[in-house]
C-alpha cells in the first residue's frame, strides 16, 4: 500500500488495455527495426573480414566502442538532429546488435568444418554458392544465438526511448510516468510487461533454433 492505494490498481489495468497493447507493440517495433537493421550490417561485415581476416579486430574494435556509449548520451546527441523521431531511438538501438551479432555470425562461419569447405570446393561450388548454401546454412546455429542475446539486450535498453515522448516510448513510457505521478501501477507494469517480453523472445529463438537445425537436435539425441 502507497498512501492508502494498492501497489497495484487492477481497476486502471482493466479500463487501459487499449494503451498497453499500444505500448507493448511500439516496444515491439523498437525491438524488431534495429534487430533486422543490425544483423543486414552485421552478416554484411561478417561475409566481408570472412574475404578479407584482417579487417576483423577493427569491426570488433569500433563495434565495441559504439557498445559502450550510454544510450540516454546517444539519445541526447541525436536528438537535435532527428528531433523526437524513431530514428532517433533506432539509431542507437541497431549499433547496440552489430558487437553481439557481429562476434556470433563470425563464429558461425569459423565453426564451419575445413573438410566441408574442400568438399565443397571439389564439387564445383564457387564462393558465392559454397557461402549461401554450405556456410551461412552451417552458421545458423550461432547466428540465432546472437539474434537471441541482441533482442533480449535491445528489449532491455528500449525502455530508456521513453525520453522521446509518447509517440515512441514504448514500455518505457509507463516505467517513466509512473515515476513521475508517483504511480506504482505504471511503473511495475512496465518493468513486468518488458521482462515477460524479454523470456517470451528468447523461448521464441530458442524454438526457432530447434526447428531449422533439426540435425543438430538429431545428433544430440544419438550422442545421449
Amino acid at each position: 500500500m502507497i498512501e492508502g492505494r494498492p501497489l497495484i490498481d487492477w481497476s486502471w489495468i482493466a479500463s487501459n488495455p487499449d494503451d498497453i497493447v499500444e505500448r507493448i507493440l511500439q516496444h515491439l517495433q523498437l525491438t524488431a527495426i534495429p534487430l533486422i537493421a543490425g544483423f543486414a550490417v552485421s552478416l554484411l561485415l561478417a561475409v566481408w573480414a570472412l574475404k578479407r581476416p584482417a579487417l576483423y579486430t577493427p569491426v570488433i574494435a569500433v563495434s565495441g566502442l559504439l557498445y559502450t556509449i550510454p544510450s540516454l548520451a546517444a539519445f541526447a546527441v541525436l536528438r537535435p538532429v532527428f528531433g523526437l523521431s524513431l530514428l532517433t531511438a533506432v539509431i542507437p538501438l541497431t549499433t547496440y546488435t552489430l558487437l553481439i551479432l557481429f562476434r556470433n555470425i563470425m563464429a558461425g562461419f569459423q565453426a564451419v568444418p575445413p573438410d566441408v569447405l574442400e568438399a565443397a570446393e571439389a564439387m564445383g561450388y564457387t564462393s558465392r554458392e559454397r557461402l549461401l548454401r554450405v556456410q551461412i546454412p552451417l552458421a545458423v546455429p550461432l547466428m540465432i544465438a546472437g539474434v537471441r542475446l541482441a533482442a533480449v539486450t535491445v528489449i532491455g535498453l528500449a525502455t530508456v526511448a521513453s525520453i522521446l515522448g509518447d509517440a515512441y516510448g514504448g514500455l518505457g513510457q509507463f516505467i517513466t510516468e509512473g515515476l513521475q505521478q508517483l504511480f506504482p501501477t505504471k511503473y511495475l507494469l512496465g518493468a513486468f510487461l518488458s521482462v515477460v517480453l524479454a523470456f517470451g523472445t528468447h523461448m521464441l529463438f530458442v524454438r526457432i533454433e530447434k526447428a531449422v537445425t533439426p540435425w543438430a537436435l538429431s545428433r544430440e539425441s544419438a550422442v545421449g
